[in-house]
């Protein structure tokens, strides 16, 4: 595993010292190729570079843009998965931006301590429902609850934001089919079945849909397709419908989290074993011949070691989630992860796949 680190580690500084080479040699030709059609003065060298540089700090640094914030008072928002996580943060979030917040809880019914901590608030503003997004019944119900609570039907629900979210991990050959279907279900067909529903509200209202995908919705990684595949879609998903609900005016933004596994406990070393004593136990006798033991404990160790990493703070996503609700001109994509993340992500969607995989695999 050493020597693979320090394999990776020699490639990307090769590749940033390469980049760096042809910026300084060809961003100058091209700019000055630029300059000669305008009829402008040539160049240097120096200049380029710090015009690049600039742009870059500019980029990378520059607070986000205001654009105008919707009048809250009067909109309501549904929120799915509130239970934990997230959406519960999220909808103590909006209730204090001054939305009213139908907050979906999927342990409503059973006690849940998440649902539980919303409802003692005591306002009029936050209404906590049974929502299980698998589930047609209750989506149903849900929407009816939510037509009749709302201060005024006919202006509609502003957004939803489809949070509702499971996670897993394994090797394909070490995954069952029906863990695929199970995390799909949620992930991907939770956020369709929710969506669906509430539609015909939210053109009433001009509205926003709001879904959480994730980074792993624009990128693969070892260990994590079931979880990939269910955010691939809701990214697909996320665009085709932007480009049909632009028509009614209603924004459509996705939300790509980083890392917050310390944030939210969404993956812990108690779940890490009970998986992967099931995906072992489940395995063909073959395939455990073919990867070994060995392999196996080896990959569930690089599991276990993500236990508590990431950002422990939820406030950038939350911000996000916001922007993309109550902006007069939200984002098509936010991507609330920490830097290292988000260059992994522009060199795995930009670079040839033969250089990606070169540093990363």
């Amino acid at each position: 595993m050493a020597s693979q680190s320090a394999f990776r580690g020699v490639l990307l500084v090769s590749f940033s010292v390469l980049l760096t080479v042809l910026l300084g040699f060809g961003l100058p030709a091209l700019l000055n190729a630029f300059m000669a059609v305008l009829g402008l003065p040539e160049t240097s060298v120096t200049e380029c570079i710090v015009l690049l540089y600039g742009a870059f700090v500019l980029y990378v640094a520059t607070p986000r843009i205001p654009r105008g914030l919707v009048e809250v008072k009067g909109k309501a928002v549904l929120i799915t998965g509130c239970d934990c996580g997230f959406g519960h943060e999220l909808a103590k979030h909006m209730h204090k931006m001054g939305f009213t917040v139908f907050a979906g809880c999927l342990l409503k019914d059973k006690g849940g301590d998440g649902a539980k901590e919303l409802e003692e608030l005591n306002s009029e503003r936050m209404k906590v429902l049974q929502l299980d997004v698998c589930s047609d019944e209750q989506v149903n119900k849900a929407v009816e609850y939510i037509s009749n609570n709302m201060e005024d039907s006919q202006r509609g629900l502003w957004a939803v934001v489809n949070n509702a979210g499971v996670s897993t991990f394994g090797e394909v050959e070490f995954t069952p089919v029906d863990t695929y279907k199970q995390v799909a279900e949620v992930n991907l067909w939770g956020t369709i079945r929710v969506t669906k529903a509430v539609l015909p509200l939210i053109r009433r209202a001009k509205g926003r849909v709001v879904n959480l995908a994730s980074m792993y919705g624009r990128m693969g990684n070892l260990m994590r397709s079931p979880y990939c595949v269910s955010k691939y879609g809701v990214e697909a998903f996320s665009d085709c419908l932007r480009y049909e609900m632009k028509a009614w005016g209603v924004k459509v933004s996705v939300i790509e989290p980083g890392n917050f596994i310390a944030a939210t406990g969404i993956l812990t070393r108690e779940a890490v074993a009970a998986t992967a004593g099931r995906l072992w136990a489940g395995a063909p006798p073959a395939v455990r011949e073919d990867y070994g033991k060995a392999h196996f404990e080896q990959q569930v160790a690089l599991m276990r070691s993500y236990c508590g990493s990431g950002q422990k703070d939820l406030a950038p996503v939350l911000d996000d989630i916001a922007d993309a609700v109550a902006s007069r001109r939200p984002y098509t994509r936010y991507s609330p992860m920490e830097p290292h993340w988000w260059l992994r992500v522009q060199l795995m969607t930009h670079l040839p796949a033969a250089m990606s995989d070169l540093l990363y695999f």
